[in-house]
């Protein structure tokens, strides 16, 4: 195998990698960026649009650690660029879709995509750069879903709601050919992460502190997304805001999202990954609880998310640093897991989030979110604790 190291393209490789995160996180944050006027548009409720977010969430949990295992002889530059295409088609597809019934497998097939890529595009990274570079430059690709957050977010919030939500699905889906044109272009050939033996992934999972960092993410993620995934519908109720609005405060969590990504891609390596990832958990706790607050108006609102914005995705990115320096050599089983942990707790959120809300309990839904991430910092706290041994 040739070694990338060596290729004059890892940096550019890096931008690319970054850049395809950020398509891919534009898709999945564009249904509930937009879930107002698919649901108004399909004629279904809002938690039964919200269960786009469930299913697809479900695909991408089952499909990262099976995909992992599937795609382990292949060329990651190759298979990153189909990938996307693949994205690109089922997005593309999804935007035509004439009813809800056949918009659900079209987004449950698209989301193959966020399964394969973000996992895979970490897993490669110990082969592009040094070991001294590995937490920072993973902590740069993972940049490209703070930067969805800061732009693709609200552009999806605001297409959807000035042109409809079918026009930023395929907004997506032109991104997703462009980034895969600039993966090809910057990819370097002979990247292959080791493949997963039967023994590897069972020493991933019989590892304490592997999978106490695992449940770190599906908590918090699970936390996360009861009340992330009906952000618009939320807003929409308890301040009235209308597209301009939603796309505002979209924009504002997005940009403290991406500072807090970029402050820890600075001091990761230096603070070390466990205690950048209780940082980040308890800043977002401390919007939860203040979460309240915000009904006094937008400004209020747009400061109560502020801890939650600086630490939602430097989190994720800090446990997937956390589970490289566990173990590098596992790294393509971890990873994938941790990727199918994020999406299975969006899953839950969303499923438990619309739940509450068909019951009448939308403006509870930050209590059950605030004590499941305060659960999340209880098990980052015991994962600290073994960390230190053998993964």
């Amino acid at each position: 195998m040739s070694h990338p190291r060596s290729d004059s393209r890892p940096a550019s490789a890096l931008w690319a990698l970054m850049t395809g995160n950020f398509v891919i996180g534009t898709g999945v944050m564009a249904v509930p960026g937009t879930l107002p006027d698919i649901s108004h548009s399909l004629g279904v409720s809002i938690p039964q649009a919200g269960q786009l977010i469930t299913a697809g969430a479900i695909m991408m949990g089952l499909g990262a650690p099976l995909f992992a295992s599937l795609v382990a002889g292949w060329d990651r530059r190759r298979l990153l660029t189909l990938s996307l295409l693949w994205y690109a088609l089922l997005m593309g597809l999804s935007a035509l879709a004439p009813s809800y019934l056949s918009l659900l497998p079209l987004r449950v097939l698209a989301v193959v995509a966020p399964a394969v890529f973000t996992p895979q595009a970490a897993a490669c990274i110990g082969l592009l750069v040094p070991e001294a570079q590995r937490g920072r430059a993973i902590a740069f690709v993972f940049l490209g879903w703070s930067v969805a957050s800061v732009m693709g977010m609200p552009l999806s919030a605001w297409i959807g709601g000035v042109l409809g939500w079918r026009w930023a699905f395929a907004l997506v889906a032109l991104l997703a050919v462009v980034s895969a044109a600039w993966v090809w272009r910057a990819m370097p050939d002979g990247v292959r992460p080791a493949a997963l033996s039967r023994e590897a992934w069972g020493r991933t999972l019989g590892s304490a502190p592997l999978m106490l960092a695992l449940g770190v993410t599906l908590l918090s993620s699970f936390g996360q997304f009861t009340l992330f995934s009906y952000f618009a519908p939320y807003l929409q109720q308890t301040l009235s805001a209308g597209a301009a609005a939603l796309s505002l405060l979209f924009l504002w969590f997005g940009a403290f999202g991406l500072l807090g990504n970029i402050a820890l891609t600075r001091w990761v390596d230096r603070l070390g990954a466990p205690r950048a990832v209780l940082t980040a958990l308890l800043l977002m706790a401390v919007s939860l609880a203040l979460w309240p607050a915000g009904r006094a108006g937008l400004v209020a609102q747009a400061l109560v998310m502020v801890p939650w914005a600086l630490g939602c995705f430097a989190s994720n990115s800090a446990q997937q640093a956390r589970l490289v320096h566990l173990s590098p050599v596992l790294a393509p089983a971890s990873v994938a897991l941790n990727t199918s942990a994020m999406y299975a707790g969006q899953g839950l959120g969303a499923a438990l989030g619309g739940a509450l809300i068909a019951q009448g309990h939308m403006l509870q839904l930050h209590w059950v979110g605030l004590a499941l991430m305060l659960l999340a910092i209880g098990v980052s706290q015991r994962a600290a604790k073994v960390q230190s041994r053998p993964a």
